[in-house]
């Protein structure tokens, strides 16, 4: 089954089973910018980061989730709010970011989609393969039948991946007018996948990367590290105070900066001939005052990071096999 890294996950965790739908809340982040926070519920896949504009025509979503309690989540903040949903922008096509898609749509037809080409190659490559790969693991038994909920679900996704097109392409970086709100739209080609969009609203120098910043550990299942480090460049060059990941809580600068570091040291030590074990307690020492108070996310960011040396890295010359460039 792809990305292995969760599967990881799944068994360090030790947390017992959620017997009811996990509590999502939306926080604000500065004037007119909210949060849904990333989430790894026990025997669940994740859901990343939800980051939601108030535009003076709507609302912007970027990045919808997987689950059905996200998407419901963000439509009650709309109905809260009495705002429509505009504009909805995808960082990439992972299933944990984009999931939502086609139900925030049904609500709000009038909503245009926004995210790169690269969604085109995954649904006949990435996404085909993990479908397929994945199907073994229905049989009773193999797995937490939250897990196969969750297999099945993204199984589905994938079937109707028509859906998860954009009808707006962004095919390179500019500033764009989203409901009457100029963002700063920006491609990252070859980065975590072959096209990441991020934004940032001048206006409350807030950045939203998806997950060209992730925690507990960079997910390397589809990336071009070259490209990912070239983008976090542009990150940073961008004065942006608060950064909103795909996985982790806000940053600010200084944060952003020791990420950046940890991201480029542990790319070089899978360059190395260094254990797997060591490059991944570098990297968990380095990025462990981002981790916050939970003492499994030092032993989560160890075993995923040995996973992404070791087998992903390593494995394909120093990028993912999905990486088409050097």
């Amino acid at each position: 089954m792809r990305h292995a890294a969760f599967a990881t996950l799944f068994a360090l965790a030790a947390t017992p089973v959620l017997a009811q739908t996990p509590a999502e809340q939306v926080q604000p982040v500065a004037p007119g910018v909210w949060m849904i926070a990333s989430a790894f519920p026990p025997h669940r896949q994740p859901d990343g980061t939800t980051v939601i504009f108030r535009a003076p025509r709507g609302l912007v979503v970027m990045d919808t989730g997987r689950h059905a309690w996200r998407r419901q989540t963000i439509l009650d903040f709309a109905k809260a709010q009495r705002r429509p949903i505009v504009a909805i922008v995808n960082s990439h096509w992972h299933l944990d970011h984009v999931s939502g898609d086609p139900a925030l749509k049904a609500a709000y037809p009038g909503a245009k989609l926004y995210a790169s080409r690269a969604i085109d190659e995954a649904l006949t490559g990435f996404l085909a393969r993990s479908a397929a790969e994945a199907e073994p693991y229905l049989a009773p038994g193999k797995l937490p039948p939250e897990t196969q909920e969750d297999i099945r679900g993204d199984i589905a996704t994938t079937a109707n991946g028509a859906t998860l097109k954009p009808d707006i392409a962004i095919e390179g970086s500019g500033v764009r007018d989203l409901g009457g709100l100029r963002l700063a739209v920006n491609l990252a080609p070859d980065a975590a996948t072959a096209g990441d969009v991020w934004l940032y609203d001048p206006k409350t120098r807030v950045a939203a990367v998806g997950d060209l910043v992730t925690l507990p550990a960079p997910f390397l299942d589809t990336a071009c590290p070259k490209g990912w480090a070239a983008a976090l460049d542009q990150v940073a060059a961008t004065p942006f105070t608060t950064l909103i990941p795909g996985h982790g809580a806000p940053m600010s600068r200084i944060q952003f900066h020791l990420y950046r570091a940890a991201f480029n040291e542990v790319v070089a030590c899978a360059a190395s001939s260094r254990d797997k074990a060591d490059c991944a307690a570098a990297w968990t020492k380095a990025v462990t005052p981002l981790l916050g108070d939970d003492a499994a996310m030092a032993k989560r960011a160890q075993g995923m990071t040995e996973y992404y040396v070791a087998d992903v890295l390593r494995a394909h010359g120093g990028k993912s096999a999905y990486c088409k460039t050097g």
